[in-house]
């Protein structure tokens, strides 16, 4: 294992703070339109029926600026949630070195990245709690209804506890994404860079980043359909609503309901997850150039 000091140190953990942080400001502003069709047409299936559909109603009854509805406390919980996920993944990454990655003519570990994200789901799934809670029921109010009021109505009806709404949903649905979203980045990138040695760098983060998010939301949509219902309800508790919405889902809707709203998760995952890659790796270069140089 790495020394103490290498993993956590200040230089490190800045970096790894201040890359996510860029990266989730573009991929928030760009993926928020596409999670707000998502979750309306997880949540009331019968008026939201298809992506069209929920796109022309939304936007001739509430205006183009409803699909950002939620997007302040969504920036806000992507910063957190990307510093915690990005950070304790290359926190492992440092505790626990591949030793393949030292020769470049050896194919690395390709499993580590896989399990090192389960792991990092976990994590962040204790940050990302509170605003996915706000988001979601932000998400499904008709009308004008900011995230500000949604959190006063919250601690009025339930207090506190209203902030961790569906704990174990979300850990449900964050260690499966958190595997594939990082295990499948690596292995993307490495695929990239051994069958298309002259693809530009760039290119490299974009593509890996996108089709990385796509396999990770595929994996984790069946635990996000109940995840969703359950914050988005007023009368879910902390722990307990969870097995019980995924259950009545099933029998309901059948298996396919448990995937409502994969369609403008995937459109919505390249684009966003793709931007939060590149602009995770292009800040590290960033900065390394320019604000805190290594050795100094």
């Amino acid at each position: 294992m790495a020394e103490s000091q290498d993993i956590l140190s200040p230089r490190a953990v800045t970096r790894d703070i201040f890359s996510a942080t860029i990266g989730s400001v573009f991929c928030c502003y760009t993926g928020q339109p596409f999670d707000t069709v998502k979750v309306r047409m997880q949540t009331n299936p019968a008026v939201y029926s298809g992506i069209f559909r929920t796109v022309t109603k939304t936007s001739s009854e509430e205006g183009i600026r409803a699909f950002w509805k939620g997007a302040v406390p969504t920036a806000m919980g992507m910063a957190m949630e990307n510093a915690m996920a990005f950070g304790v993944n290359e926190a492992l990454k440092r505790a626990f070195p591949d030793p393949k990655k030292a020769d470049p003519n050896e194919r690395p570990d390709l499993s580590r990245p896989f399990m090192m994200g389960a792991i990092t789901g976990c994590c962040s799934a204790l940050v990302l709690l509170p605003s996915e809670v706000i988001k979601a029921k932000t998400q499904v109010q008709v009308g004008e209804h900011s995230s500000a009021e949604i959190f006063r109505k919250m601690m009025k009806k339930q207090g506190i506890r209203s902030m961790f709404t569906g704990f174990e949903a979300q850990i449900m649905r964050d260690a499966p994404f958190y595997a594939f979203f990082f295990g499948s980045y690596d292995l993307l990138c490495y695929t990239f860079r051994t069958m298309v040695p002259s693809m530009p760098e760039e290119m490299n983060f974009f593509l890996s980043g996108g089709f990385a998010g796509m396999l990770g939301w595929t994996a984790a949509m069946p635990f996000d359909v109940p995840k969703t219902n359950v914050q988005a309800s007023w009368d879910s508790k902390v722990v307990g609503s969870y097995f019980p919405e995924l259950i009545k889902i099933g029998r309901e809707r059948g298996i396919t309901g448990l995937f409502n709203g994969l369609g403008p998760t995937l459109a919505r995952a390249f684009p966003a997850n793709a931007a939060l890659f590149l602009g995770v790796e292009l800040s590290k270069k960033a900065f390394d150039n320019y604000i805190w140089k290594e050795g100094h």
